[in-house]
Protein backbone atom coordinates (compact mmCIF):
# COMPACT_ATOMS: atom_id res chain seq x y z
CA UNK A 1 0.00 0.00 0.00
CA UNK A 2 2.65 2.28 0.56
CA UNK A 3 4.22 2.24 -2.26
CA UNK A 4 1.01 3.79 -4.37
CA UNK A 5 2.16 7.11 -2.21
CA UNK A 6 1.74 10.36 -4.28
CA UNK A 7 5.06 12.43 -4.12
CA UNK A 8 3.54 15.06 -2.28
CA UNK A 9 1.13 13.81 0.47
CA UNK A 10 -0.69 16.21 3.08
CA UNK A 11 -0.22 16.21 6.63
CA UNK A 12 -3.96 15.39 7.11
CA UNK A 13 -3.84 12.01 4.39
CA UNK A 14 -0.10 10.91 6.77
CA UNK A 15 -1.46 11.46 9.81
CA UNK A 16 -4.81 9.25 8.46
CA UNK A 17 -1.99 6.45 7.15
CA UNK A 18 -0.57 6.37 10.44
CA UNK A 19 -3.42 5.58 12.17
CA UNK A 20 -3.13 2.11 10.04
CA UNK A 21 -0.43 -0.35 11.35
CA UNK A 22 -0.59 -2.48 8.20
CA UNK A 23 0.07 0.29 5.99
CA UNK A 24 2.73 1.48 7.74
CA UNK A 25 5.15 -1.92 7.90
CA UNK A 26 7.70 -0.61 5.37
CA UNK A 27 7.28 3.25 5.73
CA UNK A 28 10.13 5.02 7.23
CA UNK A 29 9.58 8.87 8.50
CA UNK A 30 13.01 10.98 8.28
CA UNK A 31 13.21 14.03 9.48
CA UNK A 32 15.40 16.84 8.70
CA UNK A 33 14.58 19.30 10.91
CA UNK A 34 17.35 21.40 12.81
CA UNK A 35 17.82 18.75 15.46
CA UNK A 36 16.51 21.21 18.51
CA UNK A 37 12.84 21.48 16.87
CA UNK A 38 13.18 17.22 16.65
CA UNK A 39 13.58 17.16 20.27
CA UNK A 40 11.07 20.01 20.89
CA UNK A 41 8.15 17.16 18.59
CA UNK A 42 8.52 15.56 15.86
CA UNK A 43 6.15 13.28 13.42
CA UNK A 44 5.14 10.50 15.36
CA UNK A 45 7.15 7.89 14.14
CA UNK A 46 9.97 10.36 12.74
CA UNK A 47 13.60 9.20 12.76
CA UNK A 48 16.08 12.27 12.72
CA UNK A 49 19.30 12.58 10.19
CA UNK A 50 21.38 15.63 10.46
CA UNK A 51 21.01 17.18 7.05
CA UNK A 52 24.43 17.11 6.91
CA UNK A 53 25.36 13.63 6.44
CA UNK A 54 23.98 14.42 3.07
CA UNK A 55 26.56 16.26 1.78
CA UNK A 56 30.62 14.85 1.53
CA UNK A 57 31.36 18.47 3.16
CA UNK A 58 35.07 18.84 1.22
CA UNK A 59 36.00 22.42 0.34
CA UNK A 60 35.97 23.79 -2.14
CA UNK A 61 32.83 22.16 -3.29
CA UNK A 62 31.26 20.90 0.25
CA UNK A 63 27.74 20.74 -1.18
CA UNK A 64 28.59 17.23 -3.62
CA UNK A 65 27.25 13.55 -3.26
CA UNK A 66 29.12 11.82 -0.45
CA UNK A 67 31.37 9.13 -1.05
CA UNK A 68 29.97 5.62 -1.16
CA UNK A 69 31.01 4.69 1.89
CA UNK A 70 29.31 7.12 3.82
CA UNK A 71 26.27 6.94 1.61
CA UNK A 72 26.37 3.41 2.52
CA UNK A 73 26.22 3.83 6.51
CA UNK A 74 23.60 6.33 5.98
CA UNK A 75 21.20 4.17 4.59
CA UNK A 76 22.44 1.32 6.45
CA UNK A 77 22.00 3.10 9.61
CA UNK A 78 17.92 4.08 8.68
CA UNK A 79 17.46 -0.05 7.43
CA UNK A 80 16.87 1.08 3.91
CA UNK A 81 15.91 -1.42 1.77
CA UNK A 82 13.56 -2.19 -1.13
CA UNK A 83 10.26 -2.23 -0.07
CA UNK A 84 10.84 0.91 2.31
CA UNK A 85 8.55 3.77 1.25
CA UNK A 86 10.48 7.04 2.70
CA UNK A 87 8.37 9.87 3.68
CA UNK A 88 10.94 12.76 4.04
CA UNK A 89 10.37 16.00 5.31
CA UNK A 90 12.15 19.40 7.28
CA UNK A 91 11.17 22.80 9.33
CA UNK A 92 12.06 24.87 6.43
CA UNK A 93 9.75 24.20 3.28
CA UNK A 94 11.66 21.21 1.46
CA UNK A 95 15.30 22.25 1.28
CA UNK A 96 16.69 19.37 2.93
CA UNK A 97 14.33 16.76 2.18
CA UNK A 98 14.47 17.39 -1.45
CA UNK A 99 18.11 17.12 -1.13
CA UNK A 100 17.57 14.14 0.53
CA UNK A 101 14.91 12.85 -2.05
CA UNK A 102 17.54 13.30 -5.01
CA UNK A 103 19.88 11.19 -3.08
CA UNK A 104 17.47 8.38 -3.24
CA UNK A 105 17.08 9.23 -6.74
CA UNK A 106 20.92 9.37 -7.34
CA UNK A 107 21.13 5.20 -5.28
CA UNK A 108 17.59 4.04 -7.38
CA UNK A 109 15.38 4.18 -4.25
CA UNK A 110 12.31 5.36 -6.40
CA UNK A 111 9.87 4.94 -3.34
CA UNK A 112 9.24 8.20 -1.71
CA UNK A 113 6.94 10.64 -0.61
CA UNK A 114 7.58 14.57 0.80
CA UNK A 115 5.31 15.97 3.05
CA UNK A 116 4.18 18.98 1.26
CA UNK A 117 4.92 22.08 3.57
CA UNK A 118 7.35 19.79 5.98
CA UNK A 119 6.87 20.57 9.88
CA UNK A 120 5.04 23.68 9.46
CA UNK A 121 2.56 22.54 7.09
CA UNK A 122 1.78 19.66 9.74
CA UNK A 123 1.58 22.21 12.87
CA UNK A 124 -0.42 24.00 11.06
CA UNK A 125 -2.99 21.18 10.74
CA UNK A 126 -2.61 21.24 14.49
CA UNK A 127 -1.71 17.62 14.32
CA UNK A 128 0.08 15.83 17.07
CA UNK A 129 3.63 15.59 17.83
CA UNK A 130 5.87 13.33 19.73
CA UNK A 131 9.24 14.27 21.94
CA UNK A 132 10.66 10.51 21.92
CA UNK A 133 13.52 9.95 19.61
CA UNK A 134 12.84 6.93 17.29
CA UNK A 135 15.53 4.76 15.96
CA UNK A 136 15.47 1.90 13.05
CA UNK A 137 16.68 -1.17 13.13
CA UNK A 138 20.16 -1.30 11.04
CA UNK A 139 20.12 -2.56 7.64
CA UNK A 140 23.23 -3.80 5.47
CA UNK A 141 23.14 -1.73 2.49
CA UNK A 142 24.63 -1.24 -0.58
CA UNK A 143 24.37 1.83 -2.74
CA UNK A 144 24.53 1.88 -6.55
CA UNK A 145 24.42 5.21 -8.06
CA UNK A 146 22.60 6.16 -11.00
CA UNK A 147 24.07 8.98 -12.42
CA UNK A 148 20.87 10.26 -14.28
CA UNK A 149 20.12 12.67 -11.95
CA UNK A 150 23.05 14.15 -11.79
CA UNK A 151 24.62 17.05 -13.49
CA UNK A 152 28.31 17.80 -13.41
CA UNK A 153 30.00 20.68 -14.58
CA UNK A 154 30.88 18.97 -17.71
CA UNK A 155 27.39 18.28 -18.68
CA UNK A 156 26.39 22.26 -18.65
CA UNK A 157 29.65 23.56 -20.14
CA UNK A 158 28.93 22.22 -23.60
CA UNK A 159 25.61 23.29 -23.89
CA UNK A 160 26.03 27.07 -22.90
CA UNK A 161 25.34 28.64 -26.52
CA UNK A 162 23.10 25.32 -28.35
CA UNK A 163 19.95 26.80 -25.98
CA UNK A 164 19.19 22.95 -25.66
CA UNK A 165 19.14 23.09 -21.61
CA UNK A 166 17.37 25.25 -18.88
CA UNK A 167 19.70 26.33 -16.05
CA UNK A 168 17.64 27.21 -12.83
CA UNK A 169 20.07 29.22 -10.46
CA UNK A 170 17.89 28.93 -7.13
CA UNK A 171 19.92 31.31 -4.96
CA UNK A 172 19.02 35.08 -4.11
CA UNK A 173 19.20 38.14 -6.59
CA UNK A 174 22.19 39.22 -4.96
CA UNK A 175 23.67 36.18 -5.80
CA UNK A 176 23.15 35.77 -9.08
CA UNK A 177 23.65 39.44 -10.00
CA UNK A 178 27.38 39.12 -7.97
CA UNK A 179 26.74 41.34 -5.56
CA UNK A 180 26.75 38.90 -2.82
CA UNK A 181 30.44 37.44 -3.13
CA UNK A 182 30.58 34.33 -1.81
CA UNK A 183 33.21 32.29 -3.22
CA UNK A 184 36.32 33.24 -5.88
CA UNK A 185 33.93 34.34 -8.48
CA UNK A 186 30.53 35.91 -8.44
CA UNK A 187 27.72 36.33 -11.07
CA UNK A 188 25.80 33.21 -12.35
CA UNK A 189 26.21 30.53 -15.20
CA UNK A 190 25.81 31.84 -18.55
CA UNK A 191 22.22 32.23 -19.34
CA UNK A 192 20.73 30.62 -15.94
CA UNK A 193 17.54 31.30 -15.09
CA UNK A 194 17.23 32.84 -11.83
CA UNK A 195 14.05 31.70 -9.45
CA UNK A 196 14.75 31.85 -5.66
CA UNK A 197 13.91 28.42 -3.37
CA UNK A 198 11.65 30.33 -1.53
CA UNK A 199 9.16 31.98 -4.45
CA UNK A 200 8.03 28.05 -5.00
CA UNK A 201 6.93 28.16 -1.64
CA UNK A 202 3.26 29.73 -0.58
CA UNK A 203 3.70 31.17 2.90
CA UNK A 204 -0.24 31.16 3.11
CA UNK A 205 -0.35 27.40 3.18
CA UNK A 206 2.40 26.48 5.76
CA UNK A 207 5.30 26.58 3.42
CA UNK A 208 3.66 24.15 0.72
CA UNK A 209 4.34 24.28 -2.77
CA UNK A 210 2.71 26.77 -4.58
CA UNK A 211 -0.21 25.75 -6.51
CA UNK A 212 0.42 27.52 -9.36
CA UNK A 213 4.17 26.60 -9.47
CA UNK A 214 4.13 25.63 -13.07
CA UNK A 215 2.78 29.07 -14.81
CA UNK A 216 4.78 30.63 -11.79
CA UNK A 217 8.07 28.93 -13.43
CA UNK A 218 6.80 29.53 -17.05
CA UNK A 219 6.81 33.28 -16.84
CA UNK A 220 10.36 33.17 -15.35
CA UNK A 221 11.45 31.03 -18.43
CA UNK A 222 11.22 27.57 -17.07
CA UNK A 223 8.29 25.52 -18.70
CA UNK A 224 10.20 22.22 -18.43
CA UNK A 225 9.77 22.09 -22.60
CA UNK A 226 13.86 21.42 -21.99
CA UNK A 227 15.84 19.66 -20.23
CA UNK A 228 16.39 21.49 -16.67
CA UNK A 229 20.05 21.93 -14.59
CA UNK A 230 19.41 23.39 -10.91
CA UNK A 231 21.59 24.56 -8.97
CA UNK A 232 22.16 27.06 -5.85
CA UNK A 233 25.65 27.18 -3.47
CA UNK A 234 25.67 24.01 -2.28
CA UNK A 235 22.29 22.18 -3.44
CA UNK A 236 20.32 22.38 -0.71
CA UNK A 237 18.36 25.40 -1.70
CA UNK A 238 18.19 23.42 -4.91
CA UNK A 239 17.50 20.28 -2.98
CA UNK A 240 14.33 22.08 -2.69
CA UNK A 241 13.36 23.35 -6.43
CA UNK A 242 14.49 19.40 -7.49
CA UNK A 243 11.67 18.16 -5.84
CA UNK A 244 9.65 20.92 -7.15
CA UNK A 245 10.56 20.21 -10.60
CA UNK A 246 9.67 16.73 -10.15
CA UNK A 247 7.06 17.37 -9.00
CA UNK A 248 5.42 19.15 -12.05
CA UNK A 249 7.12 16.22 -14.21
CA UNK A 250 9.69 17.83 -15.09
CA UNK A 251 12.95 16.21 -16.87
CA UNK A 252 15.05 17.69 -13.86
CA UNK A 253 18.68 17.59 -12.72
CA UNK A 254 20.58 18.37 -9.54
CA UNK A 255 24.40 20.14 -9.91
CA UNK A 256 25.91 19.15 -6.59
CA UNK A 257 28.91 21.04 -7.57
CA UNK A 258 26.63 24.19 -7.95
CA UNK A 259 28.38 27.61 -7.63
CA UNK A 260 30.74 26.39 -4.63
CA UNK A 261 32.25 24.78 -7.91
CA UNK A 262 31.77 26.69 -10.84
CA UNK A 263 32.37 30.11 -8.68
CA UNK A 264 35.83 28.84 -7.59
CA UNK A 265 36.92 27.30 -10.60
CA UNK A 266 39.85 28.90 -12.55
CA UNK A 267 38.27 28.61 -15.70
CA UNK A 268 34.40 28.62 -15.64
CA UNK A 269 32.68 31.59 -17.96
CA UNK A 270 30.66 33.54 -15.75
CA UNK A 271 27.96 36.36 -16.41
CA UNK A 272 26.52 39.52 -13.85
Amino acid sequence: MTRSLPLLIEPDALATLLLDKNATADLLIVDLSNEANYNAGHIPGAVYIPPQWLVAGTPPAPGKLPAKEQLNQLFSHLGLNDKTHVIVYDDEGGGWAGRFIWTLDVIGHTGYSYINGGRQAWVGAELSLETTPNHTQPSTYHVTINQAPIAEMDNILPHLSDDTLTIWDARSPAEYRGEKIIAAKSGHIPGAINCEWTQLMDPQRHLRIREDAAAFLAQHGIDGTKDIVTHCHSHHRSGFTYLVGKSLGYNIKGYHGSWSEWGNHPDTPIET
